[in-house]
């Protein structure tokens, strides 16, 4: 059984960073991509940062670039998400999710597996 676990979200002033973390556990993958996705209130589930686990290649939407950055630990099986220079608009649920032979890594339907999700709270 796949297992995602993510941990911690929390409450941030504007400006400021929080560090999210992803184990993996249940079964091994190949030619996968890890991603992290948000979902604020009222709004469809959000792309935020992907990475291929074979190059540890990176893909992030113009909202968060330069501001997030994804990386991963082979040994634990752990993907990060830093967030750094937080907005209120940052603002939500955020999601891990693991999928293999992924196409389009912006779509969240291509990914099988997610974790339970951690929310961000950004306060201005």
């Amino acid at each position: 059984q796949v297992q995602l676990v993510e941990s911690g979200g929390g409450l941030v002033q504007a400006g400021g960073s929080l560090r999210l973390s992803c184990a993996v556990s249940g079964r091994t993958f190949s030619r996968h991509a890890m991603a992290w996705f948000r979902q604020a209130p009222g709004k469809a589930r959000e792309f935020v940062a992907a990475i291929m686990w074979s190059d540890a290649s990176t893909y992030y939407p113009d909202s968060v670039k330069d501001r997030f950055t994804i990386s991963r630990d082979n040994a634990k099986n752990t993907v990060y998400l830093q967030m750094n220079s937080l907005k209120p608009e940052d603002t939500a649920v955020y999601y891990c999710a693991v999928g293999e032979a992924i196409i389009w890594l912006r779509n969240a339907a291509e990914y099988p597996y997610w974790g339970q999700g951690t929310q961000v709270t950004v306060s201005s």
